[in-house]
């Protein structure tokens, strides 16, 4: 049976330059079949039962696309302590004694988004003072990075920890160098020593969490995700079934294109799945790898030290042998990397590395890449390579990056505009949980790089992007990332009918923090609308 949808008086931006601007689109089965005026459409296909959608008048873009996030720890965070809005050490301690007060026997107290870089003082609490908040309860709580921990004695009591304990290669317990003994502060790798003894959620636990996180991106006018979840929803095979189930089944969600951990390379290969099983609706994606670090608490890898700690040039993840060893792994399956680069050493031993293999059918994608200079943006230059970046990082990071490396160096951070001008194809994503999942954020974050509360002309203004590359980096450039340019990330006849809806035209806005009061009216995939304000 045919689904004849029209979509009439809109201020409809295709990003298509061949035909920018329409008022009416009508779709078909999932896909766009025409589009033109309201008079066009409506006397061409307004018959025999289509069902028509007045626009209003409202803005509408190309579904938006998020090219980099955890979906699934989007919907856990909803369940466990949230610590993003703590603005000072106390704060934090409170917050944990709160919550600990309802713990009951064997449970953990679990939960992230702690940030010091915002505390006045910037200090982190010490395990003294953790163990007073949560004296019997093991805690465990990763900075808003996820690239650091704060754990209790309980926790390394749980995992039995000895000075002598092993430590998985790129992490760090640290110690108070008074004492030599742990502070309570791990960093990368080392958290595995205490997340193997979290007890697992159950399946339906799991199932609930995944469903608040695709509804929440719904309702920000995210039509499509591509998303990192496998070590929060035990292995590929049972993510892959969760997604299946929620959005293919239950029709709840975004299309959502799925990362999957090296860790679990093997068990794709045992499933048979691979770049691509699947259908529209939900698709294996790349092969996931971290190389590095984050900036925030002092790993990612760099070419030179860190300006505030001159003795530290970061943490590379693997030795470069291991690392050809990964990559080679996956190319034997001609799937692509999409692998977490934040700091310019990183990058360069990855494209080392990966110069040394032919591309797979899909381009490669190098997440992050927070630090760049003239040269590596020309080894980006590839049509089989493409940016994830988060904008949204450049309104957190400033100013206290420039204290991490210098006001020289910082000039390369978040290079947006180098990027695009020098025809590196880029996509836009949240890092959600590390940033708020709305777009609109990332969006309004790329075009002034500054934070809401400030008013000066952006953080390396040069590198600011105007309102049509910052949308194009959450539409285009999120389709170009799953080789799906043919597919989505613009309005065209042929091409899948997703659509956001948004209460204010984003291409009108005197200024663009009228973003941050625009709100999604309308989702709509494939001609059909999965939420509505």
């Amino acid at each position: 049976m045919k689904v004849n949808t029209i979509f009439i008086n809109g201020q409809i931006y295709t990003m298509n330059p061949k035909e920018p601007v329409v008022q009416s689109i009508f779709t078909q089965n999932e896909k766009i079949m025409d589009m033109g005026t309201n008079d066009e459409i409506l006397l061409q296909w307004g018959r025999n039962g289509t069902k028509i959608i007045d626009l209003e008048g409202r803005a509408v873009v190309p579904g938006l696309i998020d090219s980099h996030l955890h979906i699934s720890s989007v919907g856990i965070n909803l369940q466990e302590l949230n610590l993003t809005n703590v603005k000072t050490t106390d704060d934090l301690l409170e917050s944990i004694r709160k919550w600990a007060v309802n713990m009951k026997p064997g449970e953990w107290i679990l939960g992230r988004g702690w940030d010091e870089n915002i505390f006045p003082d910037r200090k982190i609490p010490s395990i003294e003072e953790l163990d007073r908040v949560s004296p019997n309860t093991p805690l465990f709580l990763p900075r808003i990075c996820g690239h650091a921990f704060l754990v209790n004695s309980t926790a390394l009591k749980v995992c039995g920890y000895h000075p002598d304990i092993n430590v998985p290669y790129g992490g760090t317990i640290v110690l108070d160098p008074a004492t030599k003994k742990p502070n309570g502060l791990l960093l990368e790798t080392a958290s595995s020593l205490i997340s193997k003894h979290i007890p697992k959620k159950s399946y339906e636990q799991l199932k609930s969490a995944l469903q608040a996180g695709l509804q929440q991106a719904i309702s920000l006018g995210l039509t499509s995700i591509h998303t990192n979840d496998p070590n929060y929803l035990g292995g590929a095979r049972q993510t892959y079934k969760l997604f299946d189930e929620l959005i293919n089944q239950d029709g709840i969600g975004p299309r959502s294109n799925l990362l999957i951990d090296y860790e679990y390379l093997e068990e794709m290969i045992t499933s048979e799945m691979s770049t691509g099983y699947g259908n529209d609706n939900v698709k294996i994606g790349a092969i996931k790898l971290f190389a590095d670090g984050a900036l925030g608490g002092r790993t990612a890898h760099l070419m030179e030290p860190y300006l505030d700690d001159p003795h530290n040039v970061g943490n590379a993840m693997y030795d470069n042998e291991v690392l050809f060893q990964l990559i080679r792994d996956i190319r034997l399956q001609d799937m692509p990397v999409a692998i977490h680069t934040i700091g310019d050493q990183a990058l360069i031993d990855v494209l080392d590395i990966l110069d040394q293999f032919k591309p797979s059918n899909y381009r490669d994608r190098l997440i992050h890449v927070s630090l760049l200079n003239e040269q590596l943006i020309q080894r980006l230059r590839s049509p089989h390579r493409i940016v994830d970046l988060q904008p949204k990082f450049v309104s957190s990071d400033y100013p206290w990056i420039e204290d991490r490396l210098g006001k020289q160096r910082a000039r390369f951070s978040y290079p947006f505009k180098s990027l695009l001008d020098n025809g590196v194809i880029s996509a836009g994503g949240s890092d959600a949980p590390i940033e708020p999942l709305n777009p609109l954020l990332g969006i309004h974050a790329a075009i002034t790089r500054r934070k809401a509360s400030e008013s000066h002309d952006g953080y390396n203004k040069q590198e600011k992007l105007s309102m049509h590359e910052a949308i194009h980096l959450f539409t285009v450039g999120g389709a170009y990332a799953t080789n799906e340019e043919n597919l989505k990330g613009t309005l065209e006849r042929g091409k899948l009918g997703d659509m956001t809806v948004l209460s204010k035209n984003p291409f009108r806005m005197e200024c663009p923090d009228e973003l941050f009061t625009t709100e999604t009216e309308m989702t709509v995939i494939g001609g059909v609308i999965r939420f509505q304000r």
